[in-house]
């Protein structure tokens, strides 16, 4: 979601601040701005649309002071204007905010009785208010921040910035990620150590509750109670260095390209590369062999991968599992058993309805086992067990790579448990395992497909709506088909279990409509969706088929386009047969000219429920 940076320092902190900025990108904005404390007080740059903008701005009308704050914002009260757009400020303070003020109208009638007046349709908007209210009422700086802080209910970090103070800067976390960095004679603020890492590696994580009082020689952390709390100051594994894109055009396509050699490395750091043996931390594997069943938890792509898992967990290591969405997990007050295992996925580490379904779970007493991709994260700080992908870092807001390494993990982690229960002998775990170990070049052969992928998006882009199909361990993958079709192209797309066909969605079916079929040959269920193809050619239907030769073979006369994957072992077609859905969702955004790597109304890491 938004995007934070603060620098206390030295030099002109506005170029600096656009850096961080642009390191922040990634979690997706519509607006963008800095505010920095100059000669005459408090004077801020805002645009909206992309950071381009607002360095235009600032080519035109530079901005001086070593001290200054920037945010990317993703529109949630107001619209995308310049207007809403962040930091908010008074002649007194500027403040930037990620998170929802849930009590925001509340606070904004009490401050309209002292004549308050408002510029913004936003929620954040009365925080610099009501500090500057407080200071009109004789606080000091930080008691103003403080008494603010201590009215404030829902979901922020901020970074608070007063006229006539070039040496604070005020900083507060609740329920939203804030970083901590320590310079020589400068100190920082950021949503991550990312958008840090090219001004520091000395990093602290402030948790909930947590407040700073900033000062260039050092910082104070303290609680709502001003009792001094310490926090452990890290060397970050974050690096400096910006992603680029290369010689591609989109991060999209650039990461699609990745994933061979990331699912490599992702395998490389579970299986011996010499003797084929799996190896997870015995810690990890004990604590799902004594649970009674796993509870996987997720938002979005990465609760597809949990669906995938069930199907792996449930029919390999025969152990019961439960899906849920995070976002509604915690509200239905599940009762957990136990010495249940709750696992969470997460690219980011920071997805707040995924943190907060955590926390449930911990207050529940289940062990928590979190696979996340960003190192040093909200969710891996807070979790018992931890296992990383390693995708590296994933710019795309549609996420492709840290899907497939998700579902690498947990096919590692599937193998393994299952061997520790018994459910599979040491032969059977060989051949998953060399499975396994042939994805990075059969997912190098698939990406040899895409300029036949192309020819078939050129074709369909003008589609309005579209069905995906997948049966068994693929009906997720037809979800995470339909979902990266509607997220860069935005056509309405729905994915659908193929036995379900004929329950509903068959009614959709006409000659405009494109089905997307994914139904390799030897997938136990074939002859089941071969039937289902033939419910929606025998209605109009335009088949996408993917599959692979002898599928295409026997499906050649019902589809209006095939492409011939080699022939992969069931177990990790999921894996696989991500990579040509995403390549058409990719492909088809292209042609009708979105915004591949940041589609609009989409953040990369959504901080707020």
């Amino acid at each position: 979601m938004c995007g934070i940076i603060g620098i206390l320092g030295q030099d002109d902190a506005a170029p600096r601040v656009v850096e961080g900025l642009r390191r922040l990108e990634y979690r997706g904005y519509d607006s963008a701005g800095v505010a920095t404390l100059a000669e005459n007080g408090i004077e801020r740059r805002r645009a909206e649309g992309k950071l381009i903008n607002l360095e235009d701005k600032l080519k035109q009308e530079p901005l001086h002071g070593h001290i200054g704050i920037g945010h990317t914002r993703w529109a949630t009260h107001g619209g995308p204007t310049e207007n809403n757009a962040h930091p908010h400020a008074t002649d007194k303070v500027a403040i930037v905010h990620n998170g929802i003020i849930e009590n925001y109208l509340e606070i904004k009638e009490e401050l309209a009785t002292h004549q308050v007046r408002f510029e913004t349709d936003t929620d954040s908007e009365v925080i610099a208010q009501l500090i500057t209210h407080y200071i009109n009422q004789g606080d000091d700086h930080i008691g103003a921040a403080n008494k603010a802080l201590d009215k404030l209910e829902g979901a922020y970090a901020l970074a608070i910035i007063f006229n006539g103070q070039d040496n604070l800067m005020i900083g507060a976390r609740q329920g939203t990620p804030l970083a901590l960095g320590y310079g020589e004679g400068e100190m920082y603020l950021g949503s991550d150590s990312y958008a840090l890492a090219t001004l520091t590696q000395k990093i602290s994580f402030l948790e909930d509750g947590d407040r700073v009082e900033i000062h260039k020689g050092g910082a104070r952390i303290y609680n709502a109670a001003n009792e001094n709390i310490d926090r452990p100051v890290r060397i970050t594994a974050q690096s400096g260095a910006t992603t680029g894109k290369g010689e591609y055009p989109h991060f999209m396509l650039k990461e699609i390209y990745e994933q061979p050699a990331v699912i490599g490395d992702t395998l490389n750091s579970f299986i011996n590369p010499s003797t084929g043996e799996i190896s997870l931390p015995d810690n990890v594997i004990d604590a799902l062999d004594k649970a009674p069943r796993l509870t996987l938890i997720a938002c979005g792509t990465a609760s597809y991968a949990c669906t995938v898992a069930k199907y792996w967990f449930e029919q390999i290591a025969r152990i019961p599992c439960e899906i849920d969405i995070a976002s509604e997990f915690r509200y239905r007050e599940a009762p957990m058993p136990e010495g249940g295992v709750a696992m969470f996925i997460s690219q980011s580490g920071e997805t707040l309805d995924t943190l907060e379904a955590l926390r449930y779970c911990k207050r529940e007493k289940q062990t928590v086992l979190s696979i996340v991709n960003t190192i040093e994260s909200t969710i891996e700080r807070e979790s018992d067990l931890v296992l990383h992908t390693l995708a590296g870092p994933e710019i795309g807001v549609a996420s492709t790579k840290a899907f497939t390494t998700q579902l690498t993990t947990l096919a590692c982690l599937v193998l393994a448990l299952a061997f520790k229960r018994g459910t599979i002998a040491a032969a059977q775990q060989a051949v998953y395992a060399n499975a396994l170990r042939a994805v990075p070049k059969i997912a190098a052969d698939i990406l040899e497909h895409d300029e036949a992928i192309e020819e078939i998006a050129k074709q369909i882009f003008k589609a309005e709506d579209m069905l995906y199909l997948g049966r068994g361990s693929l009906f997720p993958v037809a979800l995470e088909g339909a979902l990266k079709l509607k997220e860069i192209s935005y056509i309405h797309a729905e994915g659908y279990a193929a036995g379900e066909l004929k329950h509903g969605p068959i009614a959709l079916i006409d000659e405009n409509m494109p089905v997307v079929v994914i139904a390799p040959e030897n997938e136990p269920l074939f002859e089941k969706t071969a039937s289902n193809v033939q419910e929606v050619v025998a209605r109009g239907g335009k088949v996408i088929l993917f599959s692979d030769e002898t599928g295409c073979k026997k499906l050649k006369d019902q589809s209006v386009w095939a492409i011939a994957l080699g022939e992969v072992h069931p177990f990790v077609a999921p894996i696989l047969y991500s990579i040509p859905v995403q390549l058409l969702a990719y492909h088809v955004a292209v042609a009708k000219g979105t915004d591949v790597d940041q589609p609009r109304n989409l953040a990369k890491s959504v901080t707020v429920e």
